[in-house]
């Protein structure tokens, strides 16, 4: 059998679904610890009769091979049964944003049109099913973490009714969808990324390794499931090495330390704001941990002083950086083991084998290297497309199959890519996507508002948060907090600005557009 470059076999030749891959690991690894959630241990075995369980379940209540399959909760061990189960069957995963209020969550469910939605019983002080009653929305099947209410199935109550899925299952291949996940792109509106099983599998085998995971390793994920970070990156890749999950539903830095200390946790990734957070904790020096071997980050700039007290203060070997989209199955570039720090303070790798790279100016012609301009990825990790959405697929993957990301970048001789900017306006707040846009349309409906521009200002502990500048409309200007309330009451908290400006007037160029960099020069000069 045909060996990678990383001395493995490839992830598309040893599995071709994600059901192939529990199975080989459910032999391979057996009665070691898969999943530790709480009092709640699951081994490989377990874990395997356990979705192979839930994937019966779902096949009694409708779902098949091109189905969707919604999950609306936090991380647990459940949220991985929910996933495999679906998936085994042939039915594509929608992630649901645990921060996401119900109109949030109603407009991508009339999207996806998904046979099953899976739902906590409540998270942060949000009643799923309460905001969801609220909305117009219509599921075949809802089924709720916990008992059964207001017409959702209990988890118990859905896993009675069962059907034997090894059928099904047997029909399920590479190129069945694994996913859907949601992402907003600049216009704000939120669109769903397809993928294969066989694309996820390749990629993340070939990200694992090069991220340094090993054999057995204890594994605690903090980033959410609903994000290909904590679910592609998290609990699939641990699956391919035997590794054990510890999820966290939350980031708690006092229960995450003392996880360390007393599991001996060797691998944690996260955005910049986990381990910032770690640093701040008044009481790091008097947990143990030393277990600490690997660190993954990306998904935002990577302050140089972070990273260097990341591995003297957390005691981390390695620093892994990365950088991908959703649209590219999460993955393009990463840091490589031999890697000097000076390299992983400024850049997040190099291409992964059988992917493609290059900055390029506006005409699409290759930049030089160390000069700026977009970043483009073409390869086998290209999504299949946008759900329902064939135009705005063409206008994001070109026809000689690059994927247009809209991020500035520059690429030095090694191939180390650097990302410096957006060619778009979204910005990143604690690890998670926020878009002006959705931003602006929620603002703009309160009746105070005329008119109002959104940018990203920097912020020490979520890397960036939300500005809102305001035009006031003939009712007279709203306080600050009133259009943040509004802003609480409508979007997931880090959607949500943490200032607002009331100007007079929104600086513009020659065809009316908003000179959004006019803006972050006002909030940085203090204009």
């Amino acid at each position: 059998m045909q060996q990678d470059l990383l001395g493995g076999v490839r992830g598309d030749r040893r599995w071709r679904t994600f059901g192939e891959l529990l199975a080989d690991a459910a032999a391979r690894f057996g009665d070691r610890p898969a999943v530790v959630d709480g009092d709640r241990t699951l081994s490989y075995r377990e874990l395997g009769d356990e979705v192979r369980r839930t994937a019966g379940a779902m096949l009694a209540h409708g779902v098949g091979i091109g189905d969707r399959v919604a999950v609306w909760a936090p991380n647990s061990w459940r949220w991985i049964v929910a996933a495999l189960g679906a998936q085994s069957v042939g039915a594509a995963l929608v992630p649901l944003n645990t921060r996401y209020k119900g109109p949030e969550v109603a407009h991508i469910l009339h999207r996806a049109r998904p046979r099953v939605l899976v739902v906590a019983d409540g998270f942060l002080g949000n009643d799923h099913l309460g905001m969801l009653a609220a909305e117009d929305v219509s599921v075949p099947c809802t089924v709720r973490l916990g008992g059964a209410r207001d017409g959702a199935l209990g988890w118990d109550g859905f896993l009675a009714e069962s059907v034997t899925p090894d059928e099904v299952m047997t029909q399920v291949d590479g190129d069945c969808i694994s996913d859907v996940l949601f992402t907003s792109g600049t216009t704000g509106r939120p669109k769903g990324v397809l993928t294969t099983h066989a694309q996820n599998l390749r990629g993340y085998f070939d990200f694992s390794r090069l991220a340094g995971f090993r054999d057995g390793d204890r594994y605690a994920i903090v980033s959410p499931f609903f994000h290909a970070f904590g679910y592609k990156a998290g609990w699939l890749s641990a699956l391919m090495h035997g590794m054990t999950i510890y999820p966290h539903a939350v980031l708690d830095a006092e229960v995450l330390l003392d996880q360390i200390d007393r599991e001996r946790i060797e691998v944690l990734p996260g955005p910049p704001t986990l381990y910032a957070t770690l640093l701040a904790d008044p009481r790091l020096r008097e947990r143990d941990l030393s277990s600490l071997r690997l660190a993954i980050t990306g998904a935002a700039s990577v302050p140089a002083v972070l990273i260097r007290r990341v591995l003297a203060e957390l005691g981390f070997e390695r620093v892994t950086t990365c950088y991908g989209m959703t649209e590219g199955c999460a993955l393009a570039t990463i840091s490589r083991p031999d890697d000097p720090v000076e390299v992983l303070t400024r850049a997040s790798g190099r291409a992964l084998p059988g992917i493609e790279v290059a900055v390029v100016d506006d005409d699409g012609n290759p930049v030089p290297h160390g000069g700026l301009g977009e970043v483009r990825v073409r390869g086998y990790n290209v999504m299949q497309g946008y759900l329902d959405a064939t135009a705005e697929t063409a206008l994001k993957v070109d026809v000689e199959g690059w994927l247009h990301t809209g991020d500035i970048g520059r690429m030095d001789d090694d191939g180390n890519l650097s990302v410096t900017d957006r060619k778009g306006d979204m910005f990143v707040v604690g690890g998670f996507n926020a878009y002006p846009a959705e931003i602006e349309a929620t603002l703009a409906e309160h009746p105070g508002v005329r008119e109002v521009a959104v940018i990203g200002t920097p912020d020490e502990r979520l890397g960036e948060v939300g500005a809102a500048f305001v035009i006031p409309s003939a009712a007279g200007a709203p306080s600050e907090d009133e259009l943040i309330t509004w802003a609480r009451e409508r979007l997931a908290n880090f959607k949500v600005p943490r200032r607002v400006v009331v100007v007079d007037r929104l600086p513009r160029n020659a065809t009316g557009k908003v000179l959004k960099n006019e803006l972050r020069t006002m909030i940085a000069t203090g204009a």
